[in-house]
């Protein structure tokens, strides 16, 4: 069943007021208790607003950029786009601001050495 994460940007819920934000958390967890009972969950979380770490290939490690990137993120396991599509729906009004949603590539390989492991 194809993978998909639903994300929104490190600025985008700068419009919501500080005294607003448990609120907003409480009706993200709710939603996320929901994708849980429905047997969707593989990952849900927030990123802390840091700077990555880039390790090189040679194992070198350097600090990045403050990032432009994620903040929010869930990771649910559904038959089809249109359903993650109605979950990040869902997740947007929760949170008080838009969602992304992308696909991941679905690889057989990775498949095949999951099930060897029993996932």
């Amino acid at each position: 069943m194809p993978k998909f994460m639903i994300s929104f940007s490190a600025s985008a819920m700068d419009h919501i007021p500080e005294v607003e934000m448990p609120a907003v958390a409480n009706a993200a967890r709710a939603v996320i208790r929901e994708i849980l009972t429905a047997g969707l969950y593989v990952l849900a979380g927030g990123l802390e607003n840091q700077s990555a770490s880039i390790v090189a290939t040679d194992g070198t490690v350097t600090e990045g950029p403050e990032p432009e990137a994620l903040s929010g993120l869930t990771i649910i396991e559904v038959p089809s786009r249109q359903e993650a599509l109605d979950w990040a729906a869902r997740i947007a009004v929760a949170c008080r601001c838009a969602q992304e949603v992308r696909e991941f590539g679905h690889d057989p390989e990775l498949d095949a050495m999951l099930r060897q492991v029993g996932r």
